[in-house]
């Protein structure tokens, strides 16, 4: 009989025998995964089946048949390998333990065993597999060894093909599989070793924990043993129905060593998530509650989430790393508006023919699986064949499709045209903007997140207090107040004046959150705006409340009010806080709600006026605003009546009579006098320049009295009236003297701060980067003495515009040289220049940015070994050239070096450079002047990857056009671009940072994903830096 064909190895033939249930042998399938593919069943061919295998390397090979591991261990008829007698002999020993052990010396020594081998499945298994997975390491190590090589060990690959042919079955054959098979299966007998061995130690552990809890009733003991049996039974159900389903081939991650079809989810996998790993370790507490004991449920719970930590570290990553498929970010993939809005209507009206004619559609109908797609029909294919001659494959009936009938009107060729189009990327971004999920994405420039912060820490706090003494008490509430005066004032005050001067919020709103591009930063500046409202509303509230509450703390009830000074202070008090409720409400009624939360700000284009009808800035509002001088007699005398805010304060102090709620007092007046004469004075002088008035109405009455009694004193004094003027002068003399004197120092002392402490902000961040690049441990070669270092040389090859200048993304490309022999392990890194004192050995880590000098012979950062090469009959040097682009470029700009390192050390056997890295500066600030540089800076981003920069520069647009991403890009904006990593939205991030001067978080650079959306968001924030 002739041998099937390898080609059906994805494919599976039909012949006319009868239906059969699928048994699952012919399918692919992994304990732990948690989609479910429905398929139905198919007509099979009553013959044996044929599983076909391939090799990472794409060898095919027939897979023998295998036994389960208890068969195979337990059955008499079955032969037993050195491995088996050792594993029949440690779980043998195990039942003697039992049974000599006393008891306590038992329960002791069986957990201490148990937890040996569930470290040895979930911390051994997990490791060894997770490497296996990556780098293929078990088969490389056992190449490594010789094992199976019959030149190297041949005595050692006796041995493992004796142990391995007396297991299978006639159709196994040593010698015509490959290693990858043939290591799985002497990987499967070590399995076996540790799972059941980690099995029966947990049961000793149960057995020798026995009891016989006290206090129960009969019937708690009769349900306590049928739940507990129950889930036994049912334990034992699950784990044979899943091994029913994945076979051998899953049990043992056989998708680790080699391929044999495609992930089908059936049977037992439909009952719950992972039911290997959550349901199938029931039998755990049903055993805890047969033997009665909270050790035994704690040990079960601490080896269950063990399990659990081998699926998230090792399984999970596995099946993505296997069978995920990559996908681009920031597609847009279009929708018709209507569709997006009115779904359900449209399904309401139409009545297809297809309904009309009933009988015809059930006639010619399919089952609804096999109508259409599914997300992963193309995954339905497996991995057998039968020796039959192949019939064709049943193809689904396709319904007829006829037009849809409307109910009402039909729908009119001007109403299709007119459909707007809109991505589900758009959808997205217009709905979700890096909202909070628990404590994620939290930012304290948003009220929201303020306020849910502020009311974790409190419940926190609060919850954590023990029963404090009075004066315990006295000090929080002291320190709380003084914290929320302190960060009204001088915190808020910072940030507003970061606002006046650079548009601080504004711009964090911009960096960090997606707006419409064609909005021109309104919706920055309103949600700006927003969240300072809330922000500095919720700051003044909790000043006074947490003001309140330390005065409420100290106060106490006067036993005599008509002795001493309490009836005053009461009295005085109460003036001063209804002083203060007066001037709020004055200001509040000149300034509206606009000039109340300093709107003057943020808003430029709001219409603003500046009237001396009171106001102490100026009134910043419409009409209605523009108050005569009677409607606003507080403003008309004070420049800045906001400063009674402290006379609540005061009252508050003369009430309670506390020198805490004085000294706060005092605080509050001090803190606002430098808010006054640092923030908004400045951004008043700075908005209304010369128009500001130089004197209060107060201070002009009072420097009038003065005037007319210093003339009448003068006209009163006689002959000593000029000595009067000339100490008149000589005291306000001596008053703006020492007033202009201290100014000056003082800012003299923060002009010559400035550069220093900027300078130290930046020796502080070189100082970190360095000590970051240091964190490695430099490995040196000891046989440097056979190179000569003459021989090696590095050469970097001049960039597109024909010097070592690089822009920012562009590829680098270094051509090596190194003499005949020179170690295969040889590699290349670049380096900031100075970042390495020495020019020997380096110090410092490349991050990333190296490339082996033989690519070809690495797997990663792991060097291949046991590679045939052919020996050089030249005594020529050997040359090469690498180059670096993508993660391997740096990302910053500035001067860089390239090392030739020896050996897979850190020992420099030749040096180039320096290099620049540089990114083009922007020129003039109109929009085809940035998007010309767009279209620069984002391919070289994307490493001019074809399938993710836009099409007008190139682009294919092949990644948007996948299967699973919906079709064909119709409709698709020239200037999109996509991404495959959030990384590369970081690098656009860093080059528009050095190119424009203005910041984006990779977020935005995602939402947007378009070269003009991105040239308009550029323009419109130069645009706030220019009028700030």
């Amino acid at each position: 009989m002739p041998r099937p064909s390898p080609k059906g190895l994805r494919k599976r033939t039909f012949s006319t025998s009868p239906i059969m249930h699928d048994d699952g042998c012919a399918k692919l399938q992994r304990p732990n995964r948690d989609a479910v593919v429905d398929e139905p069943e198919k007509p099979r061919p009553a013959r044996e089946e044929v599983v076909w295998g391939k090799t990472p390397d794409g060898q095919v090979f027939r897979v023998p048949t295998t036994h389960d591991v208890l068969t195979a261990l337990f059955h008499p008829a079955c032969a037993k390998s050195h491995l088996d007698i050792l594993n029949l002999s440690l779980l043998g020993l195990q039942l003697i333990l039992f049974c000599f052990l006393s008891r306590g010396v038992s329960k002791r020594f069986f957990l201490l065993y148990f937890v040996f081998w569930r470290t040895a499945y979930n911390a051994g298994l997990g490791w060894i597999l997770t490497k296996q997975s990556k780098k293929r390491w078990i088969v490389k190590e056992v190449q490594r060894l010789g094992w199976l090589d019959e030149t190297r060990r041949p005595a050692m690959r006796r041995w493992i093909r004796a142990q391995l042919a007396g297991k299978m079955g006639k159709d196994y054959s040593f010698d015509d599989l490959p290693l990858e098979y043939n290591t799985w299966l002497l990987f499967r007998q070590l399995v076996d070793v540790i799972l059941l061995n980690d099995f029966l130690a947990y049961c000793m552990f149960a057995f020798a924990s026995f009891r016989v809890p006290e206090g129960l009733s009969l019937p708690v003991h009769v349900l306590r043993w049928i739940g507990g049996i129950s889930l036994i039974v049912f334990n034992v159900w699950v784990k044979t129905e899943a091994h029913n389903v994945v076979k051998d081939y899953g049990w043992y991650w056989g998708d680790c060593f080699f391929q044999r079809g495609a992930l089908v989810f059936d049977g037992v996998f439909e009952l719950a998530p992972h039911p290997m790993y959550s349901v199938g370790y029931a039998g755990y507490y049903g055993l805890s509650l047969i033997v009665g004991s909270y050790p035994v449920l704690f040990v079960s719970l601490t080896a269950h989430a063990a399990q659990f930590a081998f699926l998230i570290f090792f399984e999970n990553p596995h099946i993505e790393r296997m069978y995920g498929k990559r996908k681009p970010i920031a597609v847009r993939k279009p929708l018709l508006l209507d569709e997006v809005a009115k779904p359900r209507e449209a399904k309401v009206r139409e009545v297809s023919v297809s309904d009309i004619y009933h009988e015809d559609s059930v006639c010619e109908s399919t089952p609804s699986v096999t109508e259409g797609e599914t997300a992963s029909e193309s995954e339905l294919e497996t991995e057998t064949e039968t020796d039959d001659v192949p019939t064709p494959r049943i193809q689904p009936k396709r319904r007829r499709e006829l037009p849809a009938v409307g109910i009402a009107t039909a729908v009119s060729s001007r109403q299709l045209e007119g459909r707007q189009q809109v991505s589900q990327h758009d959808l997205y971004h217009k709905y979700f903007r890096r909202d909070v999920v628990i404590l994620q994405n939290i930012d304290l420039l948003r009220s929201s997140d303020v306020m849910l912060v502020l009311l974790i820490l409190y419940l926190c706090v609060a919850s954590c207090l023990p029963i404090l003494s009075h004066r315990t008490t006295l000090v929080l509430h002291f320190v709380h107040a003084c914290a929320w005066c302190t960060f009204h004032s001088f915190g808020l005050g910072l940030l507003l004046r970061a606002q006046s001067q650079s548009k601080f919020i504004v711009r964090h709103f911009l960096k960090n959150y997606h707006y419409p591009p064609n909005d021109n930063g309104d919706g920055a500046v309103q949600e700006a705006f927003t969240n300072w409202k809330a922000i500095y509303n919720m700051s003044l509230c909790m000043t006074y409340i947490s003001l309140g509450g330390l005065a409420w703390k100290t106060y106490s009830w006067p036993e005599m009010w008509s002795e001493g000074d309490a009836l005053l202070r009461h009295t005085l008090g109460a003036l001063f806080i209804g002083l203060h409720a007066w001037a709020a409400r004055e200001s509040y009624d000149v300034l509206g709600v606009f000039g109340w939360f300093y709107g003057d700000f943020f808003a430029e284009d709001f219409p603003a006026h500046l009237e001396y009808t009171g106001i102490f800035r100026c009134v910043l509002a419409k009409a209605r605003y523009e108050n005569n001088t009677e409607n606003a007699p507080l403003y008309r005398y004070l420049d800045n009546p906001e400063l009674m805010s402290g006379a609540s304060f005061l009252g508050l102090a003369l009430i309670s009579g506390s020198k805490l709620v004085g000294f706060l007092a005092v605080m509050r007046f001090v803190s606002h006098w430098w808010f006054l004469k640092t923030v908004e004075n400045p951004h008043m002088r700075k908005l209304y320049g010369e128009s500001l008035r130089k004197e209060a109405g107060f201070v002009k009455v009072i420097k009038n009295v003065a005037t007319k009694n210093a003339l009448l004193l003068e006209s009163r004094a006689g002959r000593h009236a000029p000595d009067i003027r000339r100490v008149a002068k000589e005291v306000k003399g001596t008053f703006d003297k020492v007033f202009e004197e201290t100014a000056d120092v003082v800012e003299e002392f923060l002009a010559k701060s400035k550069p220093k402490i900027s300078e130290v902000v930046q020796e502080t961040k070189v100082l970190l980067q360095q000590s970051r690049e240091r964190l490695i441990i430099t490995r040196v070669a000891n046989d440097l003495s056979s190179c000569d270092i003459a021989k090696y040389k590095l050469l970097i090859l001049p960039s597109q515009s024909g010097d070592k200048r690089f822009h920012l993304g562009e590829p680098i490309r270094v051509q090596w040289q190194a003499p005949q022999g020179h170690s295969r392990r040889d590699w290349v890194g670049i380096y900031r220049v100075a970042a390495n004192k020495s020019t020997l050995v380096t110090r410092t880590s490349t991050f990333g940015k190296w490339l082996p000098v033989h690519d070809e012979e690495w797997d990663g950062d792991v060097p291949l070994s046991n590679i045939h090469r052919v020996s050089p009959k030249s005594l020529e040097p050997e040359t090469g050239t690498l180059m670096f682009r993508g993660s391997t470029l740096p990302w910053n700009v500035g001067q860089y070096e390239v090392r030739y390192h020896h050996d897979g050390k850190y020992n420099v056997l030749s040096l180039d450079g320096p290099f620049e890295v540089y990114v083009e500066k922007h020129g003039s600030l109109d929009f085809d002047s940035v998007r010309e540089r767009l279209a620069h800076i984002v391919p070289l981003c994307l490493d001019n990857d074809p399938s993710l920069i836009p099409l007008s520069c190139g682009g294919t647009g092949i990644a948007e056009t996948s299967s699973d991403m919906g079709g064909a890009a119709d409709g698709r904006d020239s200037d999109d671009f996509t991404f495959w990593s959030e990384e590369q939205a970081k690098r656009i991030s860093t080059v528009i940072e050095e190119a424009f001067d203005v910041e984006y978080a990779p977020e935005v650079i995602m939402a947007d994903a378009n070269l003009t959306a991105l040239a308009k968001r550029i323009l419109v924030s130069k645009q706030l830096l220019v009028n700030s």
